[in-house]
């Protein structure tokens, strides 16, 4: 699709949606009832988690498109403006085909219970407390929302008949790793974060569940996702604030960073094709061949990333040119818990599953700017 039609038909949606009020949302214990339209069982119905933040709007929004019941969670906490996410759920509440609870996947009652109300044939697990940084300051919540959270999820899979269970992992769990791309077959033993630490226990979690329960899981590790209704705490974000108001922006390890920055659009593409890839046992593979992504037991993990690494000075740049102003900048050390570089080996997402992200980065940034000057007008 070209650029210019790809932002036309972005403003025509914007356009039309706005900056909305604050949306109403059910009571702590809605007895998750379903939408009007939702009684039948003649489309796949799909739990997805964390549906009020970035990724799990988008997955959900395009799912509902698809004809998909979605029936999406979230307990719209405030790491970062309750707002964005209300708004963001705001696109989804038109559609007959949704159903929203608000929940706290740590509450273990409560979230068995929404397994066993809803006969969910998949489930997409997006819900999670992120942000590398902050697990410095606050690691405790990291470890309740992250990994009991999880283990929630694992368990009402497991006594519910789920047929796959797609999780969010993350590119930090190479941390320390040296060899560039990062593959699914190298060592992740080393983090350098407690969320990265906590995304690795998930792929731990979830093969376990994989190996005694037969449950088909895979994990996708994403890289440096970014795009329109993004997450407010992320570089493209923040560096859009500021270059507007004429702020300066921090920028770390003195500018000597990459970032394998990867679309919304191609991540979502990327979910909802694995989702329908469901991992079966593999009865040849062996503990001797070392690949942690793959395993006898019905699991796989990808990587999510757009395979070229863009340099923070170009990042800067290109923002700077869409938005018109020029960037004054501040060069600070590289913080603790950042890596210098990240960059995604996709080759096992390609052979198995047929696609891998191919938005360029210019091309993102331009989308991103046009939602965000739309959002905050």
């Amino acid at each position: 699709m070209e650029l210019a039609s790809s932002i036309q038909d972005l403003s025509n949606v914007l356009t039309n949606c706005g900056r909305v009020s604050p949306m109403q949302v059910e009571p702590e214990n809605p007895h998750y009832k379903l939408n009007r339209g939702l009684a039948g069982r003649d489309v796949i119905r799909i739990l997805v988690t964390g549906v009020a933040g970035f990724i799990g709007y988008h997955t959900a929004h395009r799912l509902l498109q698809l004809g998909k019941e979605v029936v999406g969670i979230d307990n719209l906490n405030p790491y970062y403006s309750v707002a964005l996410k209300k708004d963001r759920l705001s696109q989804l509440t038109p559609f007959p085909n949704f159903s929203f609870v608000e929940l706290d996947l740590r509450e273990k009652v409560k979230t068995l219970e929404l397994f066993q109300k809803f006969n969910f044939d998949s489930v997409i697990h997006l819900a999670a407390q992120a942000g590398v940084r902050y697990s410095l300051e606050n690691p405790f919540v990291y470890v309740d929302s992250n990994v009991v959270g999880f283990l929630n999820i694992l368990e009402g899979c497991r006594h519910s008949n789920v047929k796959h269970l797609v999780y969010a992992s993350s590119s930090s769990v190479y941390g320390l790793n040296q060899k560039k791309p990062f593959s699914v077959s190298h060592n992740v033993d080393h983090p350098i974060s407690m969320y990265a630490a906590t995304k690795k226990a998930n792929e731990l979690m979830a093969h376990t569940y994989s190996y005694l329960y037969q449950i088909p899981t895979t994990g996708l590790r994403f890289f440096t996702v970014y795009g329109p209704w993004g997450r407010p705490d992320m570089a493209i974000f923040k560096f859009t604030e500021a270059l507007l108001a004429g702020k300066t922006i921090d920028v770390y390890n003195y500018g000597k960073m990459k970032r394998d920055f990867t679309y919304i659009d191609d991540v979502v593409e990327g979910i909802l094709r694995v989702c329908e890839h469901i991992p079966t046992p593999n009865p040849s593979w062996e503990r001797s061949s070392r690949v942690p992504g793959k395993s006898s037991a019905p699991y796989r993990l990808y990587n999510m990333g757009n395979q070229n690494p863009v340099d923070l000075e170009e990042l800067i740049r290109l923002l700077g040119r869409a938005l018109g102003v020029e960037a004054k900048k501040k060069y600070l050390p590289l913080q603790a818990g950042d890596v210098p570089e990240t960059y995604a080996d996709c080759d096992d997402l390609k052979q198995e599953v047929g696609f891998k992200p191919t938005t360029p980065i210019s091309v993102g940034i331009e989308r991103f700017v046009l939602w965000y000057q739309t959002y905050y007008s």
